[in-house]
């Protein structure tokens, strides 16, 4: 394909971010703006120093051709010093992909996905669902999530007291699944995200920003090493030694003592989940389907799809034999 073809691709795809929207260099991880673009090259702004620097089109064709020229897939160490803004602005073209963790910049046969983009585009919500992808994920947390929103448009959460206790014990049965399969998604989220940040350095999506922190765990070492070295520098082990809630347990087992006698003891009252009605969940969402069935909205066909595939998931986690492992709900 002709670069200048590329080229205009490109311009375009640059016209469409948000003002604010921030990219990051491949290399030095450095965050700059794309502050104006014009027929024969792209001016950044580098965020931290606030520096201009412009992107001529002459070099994006040669980057273009040495991608090519490599078998289609470059290594981005072999870029030129003070390179790789070019690198992360061809990444927004959609034939053109950097991946971080191997360090390559590849063209491809398809449309990608993955751009080095930190910020908002300037697409709309309506037309960004047009465009997007719409797939139904094989989640727990998602078809509880219909439930859920079900039950909160039936029902005013924001005046609970007014509500009947079966509902109120049906929005907590649905906040405590949504709650514990949304915490699973997190975790998995949080990790491949910790792959991609870095210490001190923010990073931006449409609905806010993560950054990578870190945490520091103490366990102490075996008791008598620990008693050692202390006592070496003059403390004396009777100072340091503490009561052992496991022993004291022991004792209290073999003793006639009460347990008001060594713990000051408070109680406090919480609701805890007991139990989950799968059976009338598979059949509230059987409800939702007969209700888009009579609906004549033009969007009513594809959410009848995605309940019709909700259901059959559910009876296939409900239906199981003896001997079957199988998830249970807390």
């Amino acid at each position: 394909m002709p670069f200048t073809a590329s080229w205009r691709t490109l311009l375009d795809e640059c016209d469409a971010l948000a003002a604010d929207a921030t990219l990051i260099t491949p290399l030095s991880e450095t965050r700059f703006r794309l502050i104006d673009v014009q027929e024969h090259r792209i001016v950044i702004e580098f965020v931290e120093s606030g520096d201009s620097q412009p992107l001529q089109r002459e070099q994006f064709e040669t980057l273009a051709e040495r991608i090519a020229d490599a078998g289609g897939t470059f290594d981005l160490q072999r870029l030129p010093p003070d390179a790789d803004p070019y690198a992360a602005v061809l990444s927004l073209h959609p034939r053109y992909e950097i991946d971080d963790r191997k360090g390559t910049l590849t063209e491809t046969d398809d449309p990608t996905t993955s751009q080095l983009i930190k910020g908002a585009s300037t697409q709309s919500a309506d037309n960004q669902d047009e465009t997007a992808d719409r797939t139904e994920p094989d989640l727990d947390v998602y078809a509880d999530m219909l439930l859920l929103i079900d039950a909160l448009e039936r029902h005013d959460p924001t005046a609970l007291k007014d509500c009947e206790t079966p509902a109120l014990i049906n929005l907590y049965t649905l906040l405590s699944d949504v709650q514990r399969n949304a915490g699973d998604l997190r975790q998995n989220v949080r990790e491949v995200l910790l792959g991609r940040l870095h210490h001190d350095q923010p990073v931006h999506g449409q609905y806010g920003s993560v950054q990578r922190t870190s945490r520091r765990n103490r366990s102490l070492k075996d008791d008598n090493e620990v008693l050692d070295v202390l006592e070496d520098a003059g403390i004396p082990r009777e100072r340091i030694m503490a009561v052992d809630r496991e022993k004291v347990d022991e004792a209290l087992d073999v003793t006639d003592l009460s347990e008001s006698a060594v713990y000051e003891i408070e109680e406090s009252e919480y609701v805890r989940k007991a139990d989950v009605d799968e059976d009338r969940k598979e059949t509230r969402l059987q409800g939702l389907k007969d209700q888009l069935a009579l609906s004549d909205d033009p969007d009513a066909e594809a959410l009848r799809q995605e309940v019709d595939e909700l259901e059959q998931r559910i009876e296939e986690l409900t239906e199981f034999t003896p001997g079957s492992e199988v998830g249970s709900r807390s």
